[in-house]
């Protein structure tokens, strides 16, 4: 088994991710289906064993969120529930107790239908979904989730914006309890053949710098393990001018510090430009978030193919198909949505620059790929998810896309 670890590093990351765990429970076969399945769960998730004996099956997963930005979630989970336990307090103190708490965040009418098994739950929006837990659809282990309590979520006294803030976060943490011991460790441990970490952050706020004093230390101690950085940021142009300056300078540095230690480093925003088959309310952050999630797991579908289906690809693999030069981490990604109709059953691709090349699996046989035309494989995508491609229109892209020069490219068309 090739095992993969997930790093969730703040409230925009954990949008993200909770789309493509969402995308992951849809890949489960929960009736009896003919049909093969070729998509490998174990690769992401984790078989374990409840309180009461029952088995569980949870995400291989670290989420790491400020106060209040885990919303209604709970952090023993519906399958975990230990109920509330409470010191006793009598055993402590012999005088009064006065006992201050804050006012619990509901959950979402969402979950409540959820964990009351209903076929049907109500329909979600962007007026209904004010966190990322409300539109979960899967159960965490109560080791996935770690709240940081120095900072609050929104919060305008002490805001959790500049880089600098997240790396001497990360540097106290760190110093009061080991996160690598404490929280990656017992992960990679129960993986039989770690194949890869991937880290999903915000590069453009404090979480910036967290991330990079975090992928410091993951590469210390998993020097040859891949560690693939999804970087979501803001969409360009938002906000106030001083908040834009902040930002690109938190990019500039997030940029320069994970990038020379990431096996690949991959910024994702909101295209200024959309083609019209996309409806999307850009002040949704459930909305934006489900379109980059739809693009980042569309490219990484091959690392949790099962093995022997013709289509498993390592994220190994794909680094180096990516980085074929040996110092290209930086990568863009695109996609295109696309009826299937239009597509030629019957495509061929040759790369002739990966003939001899020793790295990529089959590169002595002058034919990695098959499509009837060398120019057929220089795809046009209608949308660029770098924060570079953002401000782009239609007709700029296609220019960029002309005069740009591709080291290494890796397409997947799914159906």
């Amino acid at each position: 088994m090739h095992e993969i670890v997930t790093l969730q590093l703040g409230h925009r990351a954990n949008y993200v991710a909770t789309h493509f765990w969402n995308a992951q429970e849809s890949y489960f076969d929960y009736g009896a289906s003919e049909k093969p399945l070729t998509v490998e769960h174990d690769v992401h998730f984790r078989a374990g064993q409840g309180p009461r004996g029952e088995d569980t099956y949870t995400p291989r997963t670290l989420i790491y969120d400020l106060k209040g930005g885990f919303g209604g979630l709970r952090k023993w989970g519906g399958l975990y529930d230990q109920g509330n336990i409470e010191p006793d307090s009598q055993n402590l103190w012999d005088g009064n107790v006065v006992k201050q708490q804050d006012t619990p965040i509901s959950q979402s009418a969402y979950q409540k239908a959820l964990d009351e098994g209903l076929d049907r739950p109500p329909k979600l929006s962007s007026q209904s979904v004010r966190y990322w837990s409300d539109f979960s659809r899967v159960f965490y282990h109560p080791r996935s989730v770690c709240q940081i309590n120095d900072y609050e979520l929104g919060s305008t006294i002490v805001p959790f914006e500049k880089w600098d803030s997240g790396e001497e976060l990360f540097n106290k943490l760190d110093k009061d309890d080991d996160l690598l011991d404490r929280d990656i460790r017992p992960w990679a441990e129960e993986c039989d053949q770690l194949q890869a970490i991937q880290i999903f952050a915000s590069a453009d706020d404090a979480w910036g710098g967290f991330a990079s004093r975090y992928v410091e230390s993951l590469r210390d101690e998993y020097a040859k393990t891949p560690l693939w950085f999804w970087g979501p940021e803001e969409q360009e142009g938002q906000g106030q001018r001083a908040k834009q300056l902040i930002r690109t300078v938190n990019i500039a540095q997030s940029l320069q510090a994970i990038s020379r230690l990431a096996s690949m480093y991959i910024p994702i925003a909101i295209p200024s430009y959309l083609p019209p088959y996309v409806a999307l309310d850009r002040s949704s952050q459930w909305q934006s978030s489900g379109l980059m999630s739809m693009a980042v797991e569309s490219i990484t579908l091959p690392s949790r193919q099962k093995e022997g289906s013709g289509r498993r690809g390592l994220l190994g693999d794909l680094e180096v198909a990516l980085n074929s030069n040996g110092n290209q981490k930086i990568a863009e990604l695109q996609c295109s949505v696309i009826d299937p109709s239009t597509q030629r059953s019957n495509t061929r691709t040759e790369v002739p620059q990966a003939a001899n090349d020793d790295r990529i699996a089959g590169g002595k046989t002058q034919q990695l790929i098959y499509e009837d035309e060398i120019e057929q494989a220089r795809r046009r995508f209608d949308m660029s998810f770098s924060t570079g491609g953002s401000s782009q229109t239609a007709l700029s892209l296609r220019q960029w896309e002309k005069s740009n020069h591709v080291f290494g490219k890796v397409e997947l068309i799914r159906g």
